[in-house]
């Protein structure tokens, strides 16, 4: 087996919660600000933010979360999030998070897997939570749970213990809790630390869900962990983000590809001053060659990377270095303490182009109450398989190239999805598109596209376009428009949802 290793320096394991770990930030920094709501404009600073942390602490130990509780964040981007997610891992209770776009029966899934015993939510979805205890977020309550007098307990110290419960498909099914410890987190944080570079000096647009480990994570933890700023923002609004980074001087954001397209096409952003910016880093799906050019072009003095990373890895395998970005189309280097394998999905035997499978501190401890579907994804000897499809350049960057369960089999040659779309996306008329594969009685399956086109366009004719591009396994069958693609909040494609039209 070939294993590849990270070549930057090893990072400490653990060794800290993640409250004790942001609880040093504060006290090296109490009079900076810690984080800013994008739309009202008020700031808490460090101290302040440490105060809150504490008395949520306090006043969530009076409703019985305890180490053993799990508290359901039900709610957009804001600096309460952060603080009702630092003050329920500091009592040993865990956190799970929940999309406000959901329906009531998409987040009682959720919540009763998750054995949620509270819910932090916002005034309109407080009546979805199914009887469980709530706790609406607003000034008038938040202000009476600050001002509660009482003792907040010593700050739990088990390092082992669940501390966030997001919850992914891993590479097959339904949405499974993943759990990670504060181990894997706080060793995640100074991974991404070490790599990013993100510090006391940075401004950071929290723009991708804190729901999602990309938000949550990278741009939450992470810059809270090293003393920077973190300006919140609950949803995206075009105008909104454009002001925050201008009026901020924002250095740093990351989000998933359609963010991207908008900063390298919209009209809106001519004009803006985003000249402060120095690192987009773009996760959650992959970044078309052409679209990363795009927006490197738009934002000149900016370092525009993809990273690459899975819930069930804490959020990152490889992130963006800002002192030696990543060519495009890769996702750039190993994070520190981090191994790599790539393994023919068919034989199990070393490959060129395979699944990509990854060890590393940062892989989660398991499924919740799923050790069937964890033995599955993560093996004995911990190589957590990742149904990611990729290689590793002569340089030690790593190529994603598709999802193996997306896989389209066209006389047994396998067609990646992802590379035709990207295809696709690169023609002047396609906005986006979407690769599927239909069953065909003589080739087994052939591939066909879904695609957002920005003006009329000759189905045919796109399909001849792409035919002149590619081997004759890999022309399309059909081209059909649609208004929008399915896709999840992170910017990855639902291609089940297209495969049973």
């Amino acid at each position: 087996m070939s294993i590849w290793r990270s070549n930057y320096p090893d990072v400490t394991i653990g060794g800290a919660t993640l409250p004790s770990m942001v609880q040093q930030a504060i006290e090296r920094h109490p009079g900076r600000t810690a984080l800013v709501d994008g739309e009202s404009g008020k700031a808490v600073t460090y101290q302040e933010f440490g105060r809150r942390v504490e008395r949520i602490s306090a006043w969530l130990a009076r409703q019985g979360i305890q180490s053993g509780s799990t508290v359901a964040l039900w709610a957009p981007n804001t600096p309460p999030w952060a603080a009702f997610a630092l003050a329920t891992m500091r009592l040993g209770a865990t956190v799970t998070a929940l999309n406000p776009q959901w329906t009531e029966d998409e987040a009682e899934r959720q919540l009763n897997d998750a054995k949620a015993e509270l819910v932090v939510t916002t005034p309109t979805l407080a009546n979805l939570s199914g009887g469980r205890q709530v706790v609406v977020l607003g000034e008038h309550n938040l202000a009476t749970i600050l001002a509660n007098d009482h003792p907040a307990p010593p700050p739990a110290t088990d390092h082992e213990r669940v501390a966030l419960l997001p919850y992914s498909s891993g590479t097959t099914g339904l949405p499974k809790g993943v759990q990670l410890t504060h181990t894997n987190l706080v060793t995640t944080v100074r991974q991404v630390q070490a790599v990013t570079r993100i510090g006391e000096q940075d401004t950071v647009l929290a723009l991708a869900p804190f729901f999602h480990v990309l938000g949550g994570v990278v741009t939450l933890l992470v810059p809270l962990a090293a003393g920077a700023t973190v300006v919140t923002v609950p949803r995206f609004e075009p105008a909104l983000v454009l002001d925050l980074i201008e009026r901020h001087r924002i250095t740093f954001t990351a989000a998933p590809p359609p963010v991207a397209g908008f900063l390298a096409h919209h009209p809106s952003v001519a004009g803006r001053d985003l000249t402060s910016l120095q690192l987009f880093a773009v996760g959650g799906a992959a970044l078309p060659v052409h679209l990363h050019k795009a927006v490197a072009a738009r934002l000149p003095g900016c370092v525009v990377a993809q990273g690459w990373g899975l819930t069930e890895t804490t959020s990152s395998v490889c992130v963006p270095d800002r002192a030696a970005p990543a060519p495009p189309g890769t996702v750039g280097r190993l994070l520190p303490n981090t191994k790599l394998t790539v393994v023919d999905p068919d034989t199990g035997e070393p490959a060129a182009v395979g699944e990509l499978w990854v060890r590393g501190p940062q892989v989660m401890a398991g499924y919740l109450n799923k050790p069937g579907a964890t033995a599955e994804i993560v093996d004995a000897d911990g190589w957590l398989h990742t149904g990611d499809l990729g290689r590793v350049d002569d340089d030690g960057n790593v190529v994603v190239l598709d999802r193996l369960k997306d896989l389209i089999k066209v006389d047994g040659f396998q067609v990646a999805p992802a590379e035709l779309e990207a295809l696709l996306m690169s023609h002047p008329v396609i906005a986006d598109a979407a690769v599927v594969g239909r069953p065909d009685e003589r080739h087994g399956e052939r591939p066909a596209a879904y695609v957002v086109a920005k003006g009329p366009f000759d189905p045919d004719a796109i399909i001849d376009w792409l035919a002149a591009r590619t081997a004759a396994y890999k022309h399309l069958a059909e081209v059909v428009a649609v208004g929008t693609l399915p896709r999840t909040p992170s910017g990855k494609l639902q291609r089940r949802f297209l495969r049973y039209r």
